[in-house]
């Protein structure tokens, strides 16, 4: 396949391309503020797509982790399980 005869814009990311984006995202703050960047800002449509999509995930794990927590503090988990260690 050849790939210069289609816009930047439209240009498929290779899969060492979506690997490294994962990792960079997952960088505590650095990757946060990639991650918005590119999700607003990125020229290329499927770099855009994939730092959206990372988003969402992100914001689907810490309601998860949120929930799990408010359900550990009603129920008192939290108390036992340090008193524990």
């Amino acid at each position: 396949m050849d790939n210069s005869n289609i816009p930047e814009e439209y240009r498929p990311i290779s899969m060492w391309g979506y690997f490294g984006y994962e990792i960079l995202f997952s960088i505590p703050i650095v990757g946060f503020i990639c991650l918005i960047v590119f999700a607003i800002g990125a020229k290329n449509v499927n770099k855009k797509n994939f730092a959206r999509s990372y988003f969402c995930y992100t914001i689907i794990v810490c309601l998860i982790a949120i929930v799990i927590f408010a359900i550990m503090m009603a129920t008192g988990a939290a108390t036992a399980l340090s008193e524990t260690f």
